[in-house]
């Protein structure tokens, strides 16, 4: 019988920062690959809209849907057993109304299973955050570099880099917090800023190419484990280099079917068993 594993909760994250002990956050898109990470003691697991770039194939998020996002949160969710499990909202699922935010926002939590959700943005989106969070749906900000607005950014770029665009990402930051947020991603900003943001918030910041000063951290998994490498951002470190293993392994897998070394000759054992051989298949 598996033993018992206590699951983290949104207050859970609270008290890291309280404690002083660091948030560490992966994405995961898959039930396989959240099992390992979250058998590895990850604390946040992200169902990033990030699949649309490392698993579809795509040239941005945007193209991403919600029925994509509820489609891959409840293979995460049946993986995960501990970790905090949180789904982006997907572009325009969110800013139209607060009455379809609610909408979309249900749907994660009821067909993908997740606790939580995160969206990107201040503004007009603070309105549809505080409603959210006023009916029991936990909500993750973004702000500094939010990928869904790549094409009005022109990029993909450092953000906050002078005094206007600080004080905005502050004052943006103030007011997610004061809308319930119970954590804010920070990306592709400078250190000393993420230091400001960091040091006026009661609420754990979790930064991704923001620098140390965060009360945690997140990467794209298929960056950190080295899966992807048609972009890798500069702030990324490498843990593994799994492309490469999988790389090799499939051409020693191709050769050996081609030379016949695999599969290996069970004939004679076959035929010597009084009762054959049932092979498992998968279910």
């Amino acid at each position: 019988m598996p033993k018992q594993v206590k699951a983290l909760r949104v207050p859970d994250l609270a008290e890291k920062k309280r404690r002083g002990e660091k948030i560490a956050a992966l994405t995961a898109y898959d039930a396989t690959m959240a099992a390992l990470l979250d058998r590895a003691g990850i604390d946040v697991l992200l169902v990033g809209d990030s699949l649309g770039t490392v698993i579809l194939g795509c040239d941005t998020t945007v193209p991403v849907t919600l029925d994509m996002m509820a489609h891959h949160s409840r293979a995460v969710t049946r993986g995960a057993r501990r970790a905090l499990v949180v789904a982006d909202m997907p572009f325009a699922t969110y800013q139209v109304s607060v009455s379809e935010a609610l909408r979309n926002a249900a749907r994660l939590m009821q067909e993908g299973g997740v606790s939580a959700v995160k969206v990107e943005g201040a503004g007009p989106v603070v309105k549809s955050v505080r409603h959210l969070v006023d009916v029991g749906i936990p909500v993750m900000g973004h702000l500094g570099l939010t990928p869904q607005k790549v094409h009005a950014l022109g990029g993909h770029r450092q953000q906050a880099r002078d005094r206007g665009s600080v004080a905005r990402l502050l004052a943006d930051a103030a007011a997610l917090e004061d809308a319930g947020v119970f954590a804010l991603v920070l990306e592709c900003i400078p250190d000393e800023v993420a230091f400001e943001v960091t040091s006026q918030l009661r609420i754990p910041t979790i930064g991704i190419g923001a620098g140390p000063y965060c009360d945690g951290q997140i990467l794209v998994s298929y960056d950190a484990f080295g899966l992807f490498d048609s972009f890798v951002p500069s702030f990324v470190k490498r843990y593994a280099s799994l492309g490469s293993t999988i790389l090799n392994a499939t051409e020693d897998y191709v050769d050996d079917v081609r030379t016949g070394r695999f599969p290996a000759s069970r004939t004679t054992d076959f035929f010597r068993s009084s009762e054959p051989e049932l092979v498992k298949e998968r279910s």
